[in-house]
């Protein structure tokens, strides 16, 4: 592999002369390779047909072997389990998030972190998703989707704009920050062609005004896990140095404690003459980070480290309304999005009460702790649940992603031939008499989990899958 000269000398610097070469061999061996079970769908990795060994830093992450193509199974698209680099597990196991916290995926796509924080929340919280790039935004939003999250807002903004719409709002707040991609140089040729010493610096200054941001929308005794895939000190320790002198109100608290294991720890001889000389206190706050180096485990490079807000005063947050009151439910619409939920959903109460709005003619069930919606890009303000059509409703595809055969009057159990061809977009034929008396919308499962929605037509379900996500296996 042909890495760049000036990396090749700065790493020599930082490294022995043996662990240098360890370090340099480990660009020949095989990549990492994983993926980490969605615990809103599964409850273990014995659901999956794979073999599967446990990542050590992430209790929902396994090892997967690539030639099982697990990317291309039909229990992927039902969303049980969403492929991610292993190293890359450790960010959102950081940030230890409890099922009643409001936390924020600052630098979200493509979703491996937001759907790891969405499997901790475990469908209560808030989880608020947020990617600059519209169409990177995109792929944030339908892998939301897939997974059946329902508790989650997908944001395309920047990150000044974030904070002055949640000033002091988040509990846990993730900052996996734009990079130099060091860490990502064995499985991305396009990372080492990108690579330049000034692009590092460049990357730090960003870095330091997303964290700059990112404090602001903190509440008090709230948590920011910064993380990076690069080796370059400029982007980590020097990073961390620099946030603890600018807000001394914060604190690290050391991986160990969190995570529960020794792996690799942030190194104050990293850090350049600019940042020296470094006291106690800072020197034991870069020891507290995470350092994940190739040639050490089994993934990538990565940096990650956990700062706590010391309680106390901070800024006020503006109390928001909960609704914009210009796309709210009518008592009408919602009399009639009752009545056509009770054709096909088992228990309607759970939806009668709750708080919606219009985006154009789609409608969704916007989350119980999500502020007004007015003033902030979004791509997806909530769980879609329906599209609005003349003088009816047409269940949304997410909402199917959602729900589990329990919650439906009808679902059909596919058969793998009849789940990829579900997936395709051809109709399925019903050949017993599971469905003999259903009538309208049906929830297409396969090995319990829902695929989408089917409407059937006397032995025929009729496909609804969206043309967009049809796959030819």
């Amino acid at each position: 592999m042909n890495l760049p000269e000036k990396f090749i000398e700065r790493m020599k610097s930082m490294l022995s002369p043996e662990e240098f070469e360890l370090f340099n061999a480990s660009y020949s061996d095989e990549k990492s390779y994983g993926l980490r079970i969605n615990p809103l769908k599964i409850k273990s990795q014995d659901a999956l047909p794979f073999f599967l060994s446990p990542v050590p830093w992430a209790k929902e992450g396994f090892y997967a072997v690539p030639d099982e193509k697990p990317g291309r199974h039909v229990l992927h698209e039902a969303g049980a389990y969403y492929i991610q680099e292993p190293s890359a597990m450790s960010v959102a196991a950081l940030s230890d998030a409890k099922p009643s916290d409001i936390v924020c995926d600052l630098c979200a796509a493509p979703g491996g972190k937001s759907t790891q924080l969405a499997g901790m929340l475990d469908g209560n919280g808030l989880l608020v998703s947020n990617e600059i790039f519209g169409q990177r935004a995109k792929i944030l939003s339908q892998n939301i989707e897939r997974l059946g999250i329902s508790n989650a807002v997908v944001c395309n903004e920047t990150p000044e704009n974030m904070a002055k719409f949640f000033p002091a709002f988040f509990d846990k707040i993730i900052v996996d920050a734009p990079c130099s991609g060091e860490g990502m140089f064995r499985k991305d040729d396009v990372a080492i062609e990108e690579w330049t010493s000034e692009n590092v610096a460049l990357c730090a200054q960003r870095q330091r005004s997303i964290l700059s941001q990112a404090q602001n929308m903190l509440k008090p005794d709230g948590v920011i896990v910064y993380s990076t895939c690069t080796f370059a000190p400029a982007e980590n320790e020097e990073i961390l140095v620099w946030f603890l002198r600018e807000y001394p109100d914060f604190c690290v608290e050391d991986y160990h404690d969190i995570l529960g294991i020794d792996i690799s720890s942030g190194n104050p001889d990293f850090v350049s003459e600019e940042f020296k000389p470094l006291t106690d206190d800072e020197k034991t706050a870069i020891k507290g980070s995470l350092r994940l180096w190739p040639h050490k485990i089994k993934g990538e490079g990565h940096f990650a480290v956990r700062l706590r807000k010391n309680g106390g005063e901070t800024a006020t947050q503006k109390k928001k309304k909960k609704s914009s009151g210009k796309n709210i439910l009518s008592k009408s619409d919602r009399k009639q999005l009752v009545e056509f939920l009770a054709e096909f959903i088992n228990d309607t109460d759970l939806y009668a009460d709750r708080r919606y709005e219009y985006f154009g003619d789609e409608l969704y069930l916007i989350p119980d702790k999500m502020p007004e919606l007015k003033g902030i890009k979004l791509l997806r303000p909530g769980l879609h649940i329906a599209t609005r059509k003349k003088n009816r409703f047409e269940p949304a595809h997410a909402f199917a992603k959602y729900l589990k055969p329990t919650d439906v009057k009808y679902s059909f159990e596919c058969s793998d031939e009849q789940a990829e061809k579900y997936l395709h977009g051809d109709v399925i034929q019903i050949t017993d008499n599971s469905l003999n008396n259903a009538k309208g919308f049906v929830l297409v499962c396969f090995k319990g989990l829902s695929l989408g929605w089917g409407k059937i037509t006397n032995n025929t379900i009729k496909n609804h899958y969206p043309k967009g996500l049809r796959i030819n296996y």
